[in-house]
């Protein structure tokens, strides 16, 4: 039976595979809010807070999430759980955090889906890779400053020597997730492909949350930068970083700062 008391008919079931965004849920897309309210099982990311999700839907809630240096779910068993609800006819939601494709296995799981013959949809969010710079007012392309930017995973040098051999410092910027406890090694690897240790560099951890906290500075001093414990958030090297304070400095140059006040992240 499915959590209204209807009969749930064997492999009629489908998964959608959801971004969450940032942290938020007014964030959402309507439609990503309409299928957590609908579901019957909804599996989420350790960066999702259960306790508002418990407030937005009866479905089942199973966290699921993936996070560094902590016990989690393996991916082959997400997929099993999603696939063995789904033909038991439950309509399930892989609730991802940020965009299922950015850095989020969601290509993994819509192919564990395919293979086994599973019903699935995509509804996208707002990666953190763009919203979290965006909390804290730093433009990732800005005219005259930043015509592109690259989004890299950082967790191993590898990755991030990688993606940098392709790209030049001059005129980009440069994103890297999942890098907090190794922002050491990002320094050291972005000097030695050319960016400047007087480059702007920012870290934005928990954007759009109550516990949203952001620091600015130089490449250079990246490295002894301590975020509060336990957030998880990522590093903005470019100079676009220095864009908010001259945002600051143009409504202070007006009539004062309440002109044209300017906020950002929550509100």
């Amino acid at each position: 039976m499915t959590r209204d008391g209807r009969g749930a008919t064997p492999g009629t079931g489908r998964v959608a595979l959801v971004g969450a965004g940032p942290g938020d849920p007014d964030l959402w897309t309507v439609r990503a809010a309409r299928l957590v309210r609908e579901a019957d099982l909804v599996l989420y990311d350790a960066l999702i807070d259960g306790d508002s999700l418990r407030g937005l839907t009866r479905a089942q809630l199973f966290c699921v999430g993936k996070r560094a240096g902590r016990a989690s779910v393996d991916q082959d068993t997400i997929n099993r759980l999603m696939i063995r609800a789904a033909r038991r006819g439950r309509r399930v939601v892989r609730l991802k955090g940020g965009d299922p494709f950015v850095f989020g296995r969601g290509g993994e799981e819509l192919l564990a889906l395919a293979e086994a013959g599973v019903a699935c949809e995509v509804v996208p969010g707002v990666t953190t890779a763009v919203a979290a710079p965006g909390m804290a007012g730093i433009p990732l392309t800005h005219r005259g400053v930043s015509s592109a930017f690259v989004v890299v995973a950082g967790h191993t040098p590898e990755t991030l020597d990688g993606a940098l051999r392709a790209v030049r410092p001059d005129g980009i910027t440069v994103v890297v997730m999942m890098a907090l406890a190794g922002r050491a090694a990002v320094v050291d690897r972005l000097v030695a492909h050319g960016w400047l240790p007087e480059t702007p560099a920012a870290v934005v951890c928990a954007a759009f949350t109550p516990d949203a906290w952001t620091w600015t500075g130089r490449l250079r001093e990246l490295a002894a930068v301590e975020p509060p414990a336990g957030l998880a958030g990522v590093l903005v090297v470019g100079d676009v970083v220095d864009v908010p304070a001259s945002v600051a400095a143009a409504i202070a140059a007006r009539q004062g700062p309440e002109v044209g006040e300017v906020r950002y992240g929550r509100n």
